[in-house]
């Protein structure tokens, strides 16, 4: 994986493509905070790839749109397993694209609903216990890079637009049997 800096990372070269990847150790996870307790929609991941600053990796553990539209606001979770030999270094890169329907026709993928702090649980877990995680997902800089639309983005309940082959995922490696689990995210009513 190619770095575009030794130290820092490049705000133009990162802001540039619409889709990056990037491998990194989780430094935080936090939950989003806020007064109205039914508007909580996201957690971050802090994500170091080895260059400064360090990437918020924002991920959505409910849809407002789906919820403000009338539509189920849960998310579906979808999770893959498999073992790694060697851990992915350290970096990002641009990334031409990703698309779920890649891994669900070679993989039996099944997506369970999960109410926001159900989510927020798996998630925390994942990243306390991972070794690395990988990220697929739009850029964004906003006091720093960031990565998010960490899901599908198929056309959904409350989103008309449908947007093929720039999906986003993760993927936690995990020192325990050499295991990685790659997690898949999507909306109501997205193919």
């Amino acid at each position: 994986m190619s770095s575009h800096s030794p130290k820092e990372i490049d705000r133009r070269a990162f802001l540039d493509p619409l889709l990056v990847h990037a491998v990194g150790q989780i430094r935080h996870f936090r939950v989003e905070n806020a007064i109205d307790k039914e508007r909580i929609d996201h957690v971050w991941i802090t994500l170091d790839i080895g260059l400064q600053p360090w990437v918020t990796v924002s991920i959505n553990t409910r849809s407002l749109r789906n919820l403000d539209a009338g539509f189920d606001s849960r998310i579906r979770l979808g999770l893959l397993r498999g073992k790694w030999e060697t851990l992915p270094p350290q970096g990002w890169e641009k990334w031409n694209l990703f698309n779920y329907l890649a891994y669900e026709t070679r993989h039996n993928i099944f997506y369970e609903h999960r109410e926001r702090n159900a989510l927020e649980e798996i998630l925390r877990d994942f990243s306390e216990e991972a070794l690395l995680m990988e990220v697929w997902g739009a850029p964004y800089w906003n006091q720093g890079p960031g990565i998010h639309q960490i899901h599908s983005r198929r056309a959904s309940c409350a989103v008309p637009l449908d947007i093929v082959d720039l999906d986003g995922a993760l993927r936690f490696y995990f020192e325990k049997e050499r295991e990685w689990v790659m997690v898949l995210l999507k909306f109501c009513e997205q193919l």
